[in-house]
């Protein structure tokens, strides 16, 4: 055979088999592209979701970790008023039907009070989740935080606003659901998956790569999804939790307050209006109706003490929700509310 008619034998062959592996990249680019978009578009919806959540159990974080600080920030009112009262009892501590509460410490009662008020002071400017992150860590232990010493050396209860607000939750060791909360490396994760698939997609890099190429990182962009998603799932799932939990320990705290204050608002009244301050010139009305506060304050106190969040042992795990111990909790408070205060 004449060699010109091998070589355009040869070359023949050869633009066949280029256009076949044209096609085949083509086809392989087609899918890499096709399995990209899925894995951003589902990635967006499982980020759309979690910040949904998370949205949510900050608000509802918020207005628990607020409450706590406002009923906390009262405990100064009845100390002073208290204190008012001459030849009244020792109020001892509370132990029945598996119920303990504290015997009323008349200093600490003022110091949670004026911490809580620094706190309250600097959460108007501060971040959402903010407040919430006091009630996740435990408001009452955010309080005491508060009255003492930021890293630069100055007197947390010196400062006032934001100031003090962030040297608190620097003291916490973080702030908002950080102070108890997320517990997972979310935002490197979501970052990752993130970049790899925003990088992925970008025209010039897409055209500058084989098709084989293409379809292995559109592989791993999927993959990377997929344990995002799983990461994800688990957060939403503790988010959700902890809104409810958060929800249901609001109801209990705002039925615990409004008879603090019913019995509180008496108490004031015999006192400061009527100017009793003789235990002994007490009705028996009046003395119950201190008894009530004297109890209630040592319930309120022990509720902003619970932490909502148990912070995970390392980083990879999620945080979880302190169930056990605010379902008791609110046990005692029903305990308490019935048969221990005298409706009057």
């Amino acid at each position: 055979m004449p060699l010109p008619f091998i070589l355009g034998a040869a070359a023949a062959i050869a633009g066949v088999t280029g256009v076949g592996a044209g096609i085949h990249g083509a086809a392989k680019m087609s899918d890499a592209n096709g399995t990209i978009k899925q894995a951003k578009e589902r990635h967006e919806k499982n980020i759309a979701r979690f910040q949904e959540a998370e949205g949510k159990v900050n608000s509802v974080m918020d207005e628990l970790g607020c409450l706590e600080l406002n009923i906390m920030n009262s405990f100064k009112d009845f100390a002073d008023t208290i204190e008012k009262i001459h030849n009244r009892p020792e109020f001892e501590e509370i132990e029945r039907d598996n119920v303990k509460l504290p015997k009323p410490d008349i200093q600490k009662l003022k110091d949670v009070s004026v911490g809580a008020g620094v706190l309250l002071g600097g959460i108007g400017g501060a971040a959402a989740g903010t407040a919430g992150g006091f009630a996740a860590a435990g408001a009452t232990t955010a309080a005491v935080m508060a009255l003492g010493t930021a890293s630069t050396g100055t007197a947390i209860a010196s400062l006032s606003g934001a100031a003090a607000t962030n040297a608190t939750l620097a003291a916490l060791g973080g702030g908002a659901l950080a102070a108890g909360g997320g517990g997972m490396a979310l935002g490197s994760t979501i970052l990752g998956v993130s970049t790899l698939g925003v990088g992925l997609l970008v025209s010039g890099m897409i055209f500058n790569v084989t098709g084989s190429k293409l379809s292995d990182q559109a592989d791993e962009a999927y993959r990377q999804m997929k344990k995002a998603e799983e990461n994800i799932n688990k957060i939403v799932e503790y988010l959700n939790n902890l809104q409810k939990t958060a929800s249901s320990y609001i109801d209990t705290l705002k039925k615990v307050k409004y008879e603090y204050y019913e019995n509180f608002n008496m108490v004031l009244y015999t006192v400061n209006s009527i100017g009793k301050t003789d235990w002994n010139s007490f009705t028996y009305k009046e003395k119950k109706q201190t008894e009530n506060t004297v109890l209630l304050v040592g319930l309120l106190y022990k509720m902003c003490e619970i932490n909502l969040v148990l912070k995970a042992e390392n980083e990879e795990a999620v945080n979880s929700v302190n169930e056990t111990e605010v379902r008791k909790m609110q046990d005692e408070a029903a305990i308490i509310m019935e048969k221990e205060i005298l409706i009057l």
